[in-house]
């Protein structure tokens, strides 16, 4: 057999224009793994409701932060495929879950040239119903329905990877060498409640208080809320950072359902308030800088930030194509073409 690896990111909307944010933000807020209610519910909000009103707004803050060179995460999505590819022998290829570079076409890149054997990497640290369990239902419906003669294994969560930890804590500690910060705010993607509910194989451990998260349990293995604190527990532990240094938080909320808290904006505010004058944040649950770290975060962010008498506002880029999470990625695809089991 041949093997080969399909990474897959997120997607974006093919240019910052509203007609192609409006059809974007279609093909991903009609998953039903996003927004998990039954289809005539969802049809109504979001092609009743959504796609009249958000497209043009989100537009304007694509318009924001995109670059010559195209969408952000597209482009540092390549970057870091074609760095990857520079470590391997296996063909590497690069697919989005939303929008025009599709898992199909990843597929049947590598198919193209020969693979029956795959790898396949969500480039997500942390599991959740909304990201990395869509793209693996994906391609499992896109491999029975046209690739029936290939194989397909995933790259398992990897948020608490000594390795992967190690990678994230050194890039945090080089963007933040030289910088006095008084906190520094772990902010991670969002998502409802319910999801962590629906997420938890024993269907009695995820309650979502103060306790369930650090106590062991089968559920941890898909709760993204355990996932995000975990990996905010173990930088802490690696980096040194005192207790009250520093904080968990949640961004990027839709609709009025209860998401994960505290939310990003709202601790932001809150800080500022409390008279902190100098603050850092990173996001770990994205592995490439996109609309929600330099736009959400990074301008909106920093402007709550400063209308609640905040004065230094820096923030740790994603993890991107840095190098050291090249050579990680690559050791992972490398132990895998040789064992098929790679340990995270």
């Amino acid at each position: 057999m041949k093997k080969g690896v399909l990474l897959v990111n997120l997607g974006s909307p093919d240019s910052p224009e509203p007609k192609d944010v409006k059809k974007y933000l279609g093909e991903f807020l009609m998953d039903e793994r996003v927004i998990d209610v039954p289809l005539w519910a969802r049809t109504l909000l979001v092609k009743g409701i959504i796609l009249n009103t958000r497209p043009k707004a989100s537009a304007k803050a694509y318009q924001k932060i995109w670059w010559d060179e195209g969408s952000p995460l597209i482009v540092i999505s390549e970057r870091l495929q074609k760095s990857i590819q520079k470590k391997t022998d296996l063909p590497v290829s690069l697919a989005m879950r939303y929008g025009s570079m599709t898992i199909k076409k990843g597929l049947q890149e590598l198919v193209d040239k020969g693979v029956d054997e795959v790898f396949l990497i969500p480039l997500y640290p942390q599991f959740a119903m909304a990201t990395t369990e869509t793209i693996l239902v994906l391609a499992e419906e896109m491999r029975q329905a046209h690739f029936p003669q290939i194989q397909i294994q995933d790259l398992k969560a990897f948020y608490n990877d000594s390795n992967y930890i190690e990678v994230l804590s050194n890039s945090i500690a080089k963007h933040l060498k030289g910088k006095d910060y008084e906190h520094l705010l772990f902010s991670y993607h969002g998502v409802p409640e319910r999801h962590i509910r629906k997420s938890d194989i024993t269907k009695s451990h995820c309650k979502i208080d103060g306790s369930c998260c650090a106590t062991a349990s089968p559920a941890h293995e898909f709760c993204y809320r355990h996932q995000c604190k975990e990996v905010t527990r173990l930088v802490a532990e690696k980096l040194n950072l005192k207790e009250d240094t520093y904080s968990t938080s949640f961004q990027s909320r839709l609709g009025f359902d209860p998401w994960l808290r505290p939310y990003t904006d709202r601790t932001i505010e809150r800080l500022g308030k409390e008279g902190v004058k100098k603050m850092a944040i990173v996001t770990p649950a994205f592995v490439s800088d996109c609309l929600e770290t330099l736009e959400e975060i990074a301008m909106e962010g920093e402007e709550i930030f400063h209308e609640m008498g905040g004065k230094e506002f820096t923030t740790v880029p994603c993890l991107n194509d840095d190098q050291e999470f090249v050579d990680l990625i690559s050791k992972w695809i490398n132990q895998w073409a040789t064992t098929e089991t790679v340990v995270v």
